[in-house]
């Protein structure tokens, strides 16, 4: 294996440590959630991501969860802007869309990157509208590849990406948004997982 592939494999080990820490930092969560303030503990149904980044728990203690969680969203960020580097590089034929893919990539996760700001509804937003333009741009690079698999399971990741910002930006139907937000995390993750280890082994086996 060359050295210069391994770095395909950057990205995944980025998302389980993601995935690690952040089962890590709710375990640190004083509580406290929208359904229910005085709730001990992280609620997997009520939480969101997000209120593990605030300085000051929903229950008004301050959050030791805040500590964990903004570094692991930045290696997840880091993580994703790094697959969709490699992606436009290895999958992408048109150059357009790779171009897309790879500036609407760095765009996106630098936004995200930044949610846990003041400006979290407008870095929510900006990283929302890249990111469309991204994920659709990486569906339209596994049509014409041997991964087809992945346009129609991409599909289904745009898909729950749309509802989860109809059910914010709307507020209709805002009690399952918590659940929904973290079933599109690892759905979306796992897809990338897969896409990426899939580029690697295409690499790999062609170098």
């Amino acid at each position: 294996m060359k050295t210069r592939n391994r770095w395909l494999l950057v990205p995944i080990a980025g998302i389980l440590l993601f995935l690690f820490l952040f089962v890590f930092a709710a375990s640190r969560y004083p509580g406290g959630s929208q359904a229910d303030l005085t709730h001990e503990g992280f609620d997997w149904v009520h939480n969101y991501w997000c209120n593990l980044m605030g300085k000051e728990a929903m229950n008004g203690e301050p959050n030791d969860a805040v500590r964990i969680a903004i570094p692991a969203f930045v290696v997840l960020c880091g993580s994703l802007a790094l697959f969709f580097y490699h992606f436009s590089k290895q999958l992408a034929r048109n150059s357009t869309w790779a171009k897309i893919i790879r500036i609407g990539g760095v765009l996106s996760m630098s936004a995200a990157a930044l949610i846990a700001t003041p400006w979290h509804d407008e870095m929510t937003i900006i990283a929302s509208f890249f990111g469309v333009f991204v994920v659709a741009g990486v569906i339209i690079g596994v049509s014409t590849s041997h991964f087809r698999l992945y346009k129609w399971t991409g599909i289904f990741c745009l898909f729950l990406l749309g509802l989860n910002n109809y059910i914010y930006y709307t507020q209709h139907g805002l009690v399952i948004l918590p659940v929904l937000q973290k079933l599109t995390f690892v759905i979306v993750l796992c897809w990338i997982v897969g896409l990426n280890w899939q580029l690697y082994q295409n690499v790999h086996v062609t170098s």
